[in-house]
């Protein structure tokens, strides 16, 4: 029954402040604002595919961090450090470390890039692999994962 998530929402402190940091992001489209409320809604991704809600001390003025990820094509994630940067967000990889050094979930397997919006949520972008999981690895250097799986 289950097709995928299709709708996330998160509070944060401050809705204008949080709408024009998602305002920046590609594929993020405002869908629909209710400013007596203060909560704003965006499809991410083509309209109707999924939804992200953005919502002012809802349900209470403690906001507290939480992670999501938006999916994103592997031919992407390589200048996606770059495209952050040029919004001033500041990047790492999982691990806290600097995203030049991005890192593979050989589980997965995916490799991501790590962000945070202004209330300290983290976000991820992810991309899938192409290649066979390999559960019983550590996550590991991109460049290593290429490496094994004979790409470099």
């Amino acid at each position: 029954m289950i097709k995928g998530i299709f709708e996330t929402h998160i509070n944060v402190s401050d809705y204008k402040k949080s709408a024009e940091f998602y305002e920046k992001l590609l594929n993020i489209i405002p869908l629909y604002e209710d400013a007596e409320r203060k909560l704003k809604f965006y499809w991410v991704g083509q309209p109707g595919e999924a939804m992200l809600g953005i919502r002012e001390n809802y349900p209470s003025s403690l906001v507290q961090r939480q992670h999501f990820a938006f999916r994103v094509d592997l031919n992407d994630i390589s200048s996606a450090k770059d495209y952050l940067t040029s919004l001033n967000i500041e990047t790492t990889n999982f691990f806290g470390e600097s995203a030049d050094n991005l890192l593979v979930f050989p589980f997965m397997p995916a490799v991501s890039i790590y962000f945070e919006d202004p209330d300290g949520h983290s976000i991820e972008f992810i991309a899938m692999l192409d290649d066979q999981p390999k559960p019983e690895l550590e996550i590991m250097p991109w460049k290593e994962w290429e490496t094994l799986c004979c790409r470099e």
